[in-house]
């Protein structure tokens, strides 16, 4: 039995920072192998399974792909954020955490094992603790840059998202690459690369966000997945759970 999922989107003051709530369980007895593909967002998991503690982990933006297992029995409750919501998440920087994941403390914004009974409540909580962090912090010029980049999918040039928020490129690549440890044309990229989850999952193996030729596809498809198109589309035994969950 494969992997069970779902997905809550947030109240409207949070969804500038919050792509979605989501959680995974698997109650099957068998633990399933997975490739993690990278989906542009920064996620913190809240986890528990038979086998380990509960456990709350960080886990960075990625520009590769990278293999995890789902244990028996194991539930994950979890936030995907978007990029502006980077200076509500702990640590230094988000540069140090990519590709990587980083254990915090089991009372993380004040959620503990018990919370893992509901996943309405769970949203509910974290919900309003954002809702006191976000109010005198808002960065409205980076907010604007990154409903821009989301809304296009990645497809818009540096040059034209600079003219539209009034920031200088180079400052944009500065603080990209800086805070997220990578350009955001390569940012941008990885936005194209998951717009193109719902094609593959249909079976549509030819560009449609903007890529220069067929070439080009296959070559950024492979970069980020380790697999051409073809075979990310076929997706055997789930192994590629974004494609499962976000290809919709």
């Amino acid at each position: 039995m494969a992997a069970q999922s779902r997905f809550i989107k947030p109240p409207p003051p949070l969804s500038a920072f919050v792509d979605f709530f989501w959680m995974i369980e698997n109650p099957s007895p068998e633990a399933q192998d997975v490739v993690v593909l990278p989906d542009g967002r920064i996620d913190i998991l809240f986890s528990v399974s038979p086998a380990e503690p509960y456990g709350v982990m960080l886990m960075g933006l990625g520009n590769r792909p990278s293999q995890n297992t789902i244990l028996p029995g194991s539930k994950t409750f979890a936030i995907s954020f978007n990029l502006s919501a980077a200076v509500y998440l702990p640590g230094a920087g988000i540069a140090s955490t990519l590709n990587t994941v980083t254990s915090l403390a089991d009372d993380f914004w004040g959620i503990t094992a018990a919370d893992m009974d509901n996943f309405e409540h769970f949203c509910q909580k974290v919900s309003h603790k954002m809702g006191t962090m976000i109010a005198s912090r808002a960065d409205e010029r980076k907010i604007r840059l990154f409903r821009l980049i989301y809304a296009e999918n990645g497809a818009m040039s540096v040059n034209a998202l600079a003219e539209k928020v009034a920031w200088n490129s180079r400052q944009i690549n500065r603080y990209f690459n800086k805070q997220f440890g990578l350009s955001l044309k390569e940012y941008c990229t990885i936005l194209r690369f998951r717009a193109s989850f719902a094609h593959l999952k249909e079976g549509k193996l030819y560009p449609r966000q903007d890529y220069t030729d067929q070439a080009h596809f296959i070559k950024e498809i492979k970069k980020f997945s380790g697999v051409v198109p073809k075979e990310l589309s076929r997706n055997e035994n789930d192994r590629f759970i974004h494609l499962r969950t976000l290809g919709v």
